[in-house]
């Protein structure tokens, strides 16, 4: 740009008019006059870019308002919005900044920390797969913990058919975890045999924070050739059959609860056979769930199967510490896949997709060992891309 403006200047001095400048470099006449005058006054050096920054501030924390934030947060030790009020109520003659003004204040001084930012599940939207026919989807949850009248810890895990509606487990697991969690799903596959798909919440042992949410009671699941979907977070409504059925369960078992684990469990019993054999179900033209389901086509197998990839893939094994190792450099990506093989797909000569069986779970960065769960800008058609 200052050549340019070199090149402007030197037309005019040979005789070029402020029109015919303009017309040549793409100007409006007026802005040939502000280079030309700033040129005159100071030379070379009036040519090249001025920050716009205004060289004084009428709205500037003073050194006193400064300090009367500062005493006000060790007096209080309130965030910046209930001081800003405190501060008004104090002296109300006083114009006090605003409170994102406060906060940088208090952030300047160290007066405040930094949240960090948690990991989170990543989030899965509908549409889901339609459970028009039974074993298609089944629901799972742990419903919400209670305790019995000798003040046990109760965590009830359940499953249900999507379509039929079948209560197929109602059963108190000690802990939550994988270990007491996935001998449940077993028994159960060992009677009823797969489903197509499995519906849960966000939350463990289900999900986890790693790419493509999944956990290692998902990634079993994965390996079993079932489909995993999650609700959205907050969005009870993507599992309503499973989540009304709860409302059901804890009425008649949880109001009140039981005095001991044992004869919990024989309530949750109890209800799961009046439930699937007697209960009729609006939704089902009052019949019940028992008269609607059978069991699955889909047999469990006796050892879980390995995944397969096409002959578009490579593939690697994560190292025990949920590495993968890329042309001689080690690139994290969750422990939860230990001993796991992924699938590596390549798009370009930089970026490259990895799988677990049929999920995605993000985008590696060949150039930079860089993994990311975002899809790259560079590879969004430009006709896709929302331009603010």
């Amino acid at each position: 740009m200052e050549e340019q403006r070199a090149l402007m200047v030197q037309d005019h001095k040979e005789g070029m008019s402020i029109s015919e400048l303009a017309e040549i470099y793409g100007v409006s006449r007026k802005t040939v006059y502000k280079w030309l005058g700033r040129h005159d006054e100071q030379g070379l050096t009036g040519l090249n870019d001025v920050s716009r920054r205004p060289h004084h501030s009428p709205n500037q924390v003073t050194a006193e308002m400064e300090a009367a934030i500062v005493a006000a947060r060790h007096r209080w030790r309130w965030g910046p919005g209930k001081l800003r009020v405190k501060l008004c109520q104090q002296d109300s003659q006083v114009q006090w900044p605003a409170v994102s003004t406060i906060a940088g204040v208090l952030k300047a001084k160290g007066l405040v920390v930094s949240r960090r930012n948690r990991p989170r599940v990543p989030v899965q939207r509908p549409p889901y797969i339609d459970a028009d026919t039974p074993n298609k989807v089944w629901n799972i949850d742990y419903k919400g913990w209670f305790r019995c009248g000798d003040g046990t810890r109760v965590d009830p895990l359940t499953m249900s058919d999507g379509c039929s509606r079948y209560l197929l487990r109602c059963q108190h697991v000690e802990r939550t975890g994988y270990e007491l969690t996935q001998p449940v799903f077993d028994a159960a596959f060992r009677e009823f045999g797969l489903p197509g798909a499995m519906h849960s919440d966000n939350g463990p042992p289900f999900a986890s924070v790693a790419p493509g949410g999944l956990s290692k009671l998902s990634i079993w699941f994965v390996k079993l050739g079932i489909v995993v979907e999650r609700s959205r977070p907050g969005c009870p409504q993507d599992n309503g059959r499973h989540e009304r059925m709860h409302r059901t369960l804890k009425a008649a078992t949880a109001k009140p609860p039981q005095p001991t684990v044992r004869l919990q469990q024989k309530a949750f019993h109890a209800f799961q056979r009046e439930y699937n054999e007697e209960r009729p179900h609006e939704a089902l033209d009052n019949q019940t769930p028992q008269s609607c389901y059978q069991a699955s086509a889909r047999c469990y197998p006796r050892r879980v199967p390995e995944l397969e990839y096409g002959d578009d893939m490579e593939t690697r094994v994560i190292s025990q510490q949920g590495s993968l190792k890329w042309k001689g450099e080690r690139t994290f990506l969750s422990e939860v896949f230990a001993y796991e093989t992924i699938g590596v797909k390549a798009i370009d000569e930089r970026w490259m997709e990895f799988y677990f069986g049929p999920v995605r779970l993000g985008w590696f960065d060949s150039y930079r060992h860089v993994f990311s769960r975002r899809k790259p800008k560079s590879l969004i058609p430009e006709e896709s891309q929302v331009i603010l």
